[in-house]
This record gives C-alpha cells, sequence and structure tokens, in this order.
C-alpha cells in the first residue's frame, strides 16, 4: 500500500511539474534580416505583442544574413527585400510575399533634377554619366552611393536598372539609414533606398516621369519596386507562437499596419 501511495505521489509531481513548465513557457518570437523591413516589421510585431503578450525580436542584419539565418536554424522567420533565388529554395527555402515596397532614388534636396529615367540611372550608376549637368543638373561631379552586397535593396535596384555587378560606387553601406545620412550631407550625392523610410533630409526623384508613392507602387506604374518577404523552412514546423505571427502577418488583418508602414500589402 505505501509503495502504491508513493507511485500516486510520483505521478502526482511529475504532472505538476509538466503544468508549471508549461504555464512558464516563453512565448517568442525572432526574426532576422531585411532594414528596410524596419519599420513594417517593427510596426507588425508591436501590435502582436499587445494581442499577445509574446516577446518578439527583429534583428536588421541584411536580407542575405536574414536568409542564412533560417536555413541556419537560428530564428524563427527571416526578411528579405528580394525573392529567393533558385539555388535559396533547392536548399529547402519557402518565400512568402506580404508587402510590396518602392525603391527610391534620392538626391539633396538642393538638387535640381527631379525625374531621371531607368537608362539615366543604370548610366549614372555604371560611371557612364559622371556630371549632375549631364542629365539637367548643375555642373558638378556625381558622387555614387550603394547598399553592400548582401543588401536585398541592393539586389532589387541593380536587377531593375540592369547593373549587376557593374556599379562604380563610391560608397556601400549597410543600412537605409546610412544611406539615407550620406546624400543628405552631400549635394552632389545620389543613393537609393526603401520608399518607406525616405524622409525630409533628402529628395525622392521620379523616375521614367512617375513619383514613387503607395499608388504608383499598387498599379505598378513605379517602375524601381521589389517584394518584402518571410523567408522559412520546408519541412521544419515554426513554434506555436511563431506560427501565430507568420498567419497574422500574411493576413488581411496586417493590411492597415503595412499600408500605415509606407509600403503596399500584398493581399490587396
Amino acid at each position: 500500500m505505501k509503495k502504491y501511495v508513493c507511485m500516486i505521489l510520483a505521478v502526482v509531481m511529475i504532472a505538476a511539474t509538466l503544468a508549471a513548465c508549461g504555464s512558464n513557457e516563453t512565448k517568442k518570437v525572432a526574426t532576422d534580416g531585411s532594414t528596410s523591413m524596419e519599420k513594417m516589421i517593427g510596426a507588425l510585431g508591436e501590435a502582436f505583442m499587445e494581442n499577445t503578450g509574446a516577446t518578439f525580436t527583429y534583428n536588421p542584419t541584411g536580407s542575405g544574413t536574414g536568409i542564412k539565418a533560417v536555413k541556419d536554424g537560428t530564428c524563427d522567420i527571416g526578411l528579405s527585400s528580394r525573392y529567393l533565388k533558385d539555388s535559396e529554395k533547392a536548399e529547402g527555402l519557402k518565400e512568402t510575399v506580404v508587402a510590396i515596397d518602392g525603391i527610391a532614388i534620392v538626391v539633396h534636396p538642393s538638387n535640381t533634377v527631379a525625374n531621371l529615367t531607368l537608362e539615366q540611372i543604370a548610366g549614372i550608376y555604371k560611371g557612364e554619366i559622371t556630371n549632375w549637368k549631364d542629365v539637367g543638373g548643375s555642373d558638378s561631379e556625381i558622387v555614387l552611393i550603394g547598399r553592400e552586397e548582401n543588401s536585398g535593396t541592393r539586389d532589387g535596384f541593380e536587377s531593375i536598372t540592369d547593373t549587376e555587378d557593374a556599379c562604380k560606387y563610391r560608397q556601400e553601406l549597410t543600412s537605409n539609414g546610412a544611406v539615407l545620412t550620406a546624400v543628405a550631407e552631400n549635394a552632389n550625392a545620389i543613393g537609393y533606398i526603401s520608399l518607406s523610410s525616405v524622409k525630409d533630409s533628402v529628395k525622392a526623384i521620379s523616375v521614367n516621369g512617375v513619383v514613387p508613392n503607395e499608388a504608383t507602387i499598387k498599379d505598378g506604374s513605379y517602375p524601381v519596386q521589389r517584394p518584402f518577404v518571410l523567408v522559412t523552412k520546408e519541412g521544419v514546423a515554426l513554434s506555436k507562437t511563431a506560427q501565430e505571427f507568420f498567419d497574422f502577418a500574411a493576413s488581411d488583418k496586417a493590411n492597415e499596419i503595412i499600408s500605415a508602414a509606407g509600403v503596399v500589402p500584398a493581399s490587396n
């Protein structure tokens, strides 16, 4: 009888321990990747935390690093501002587009140039056009600012302008904010950043006569645009909390938050 009672007590203690562990389980989501997605993913993460009490983290490392983090299993969801390459898909990675973002071509506010064609932008970044006077501006050398090699923004820009491996950058910077600051501090600079990152310290110019804004991105008339992608791994289940965030971010419920962040929801 005594042995039987001890066995019952042991079972009860184990059950209590398991219950305690379950109740103390940390609800968290770890994301990693694109700096261009910072404003949007930050707003989505904040709304998710308010609604669920979960912990949400975002590591702004760049698209390539975020994609690698998913592959290596060091984050729940990767963030990419470009489509996955075939080689990445072959490694079992999966993309889910949640928004479309414009890549703004930015110059110093004092620059009189207000519009460039895609061909002119390509010529500038290839080093074929080196003076602002050749595109209607002042007689000044053009200073080329771009992103680092791992950047999804750079990948999107170079793909659209057909300048891959041909750009003559003066500076290759690691974030939208760094590019914005460099252009804001140099009257002769030109750079490219996420439209959602544009501030009054720079001027976003038209491309092919089309102003970059939500309407022109949505209707496709603004030519320099790219996706915002959630990256996951095929065959690897997300945690319950990470799956809940993924489902929220990819649903119509997130549209208002995504639009408020300055990008166009993919589900529109």
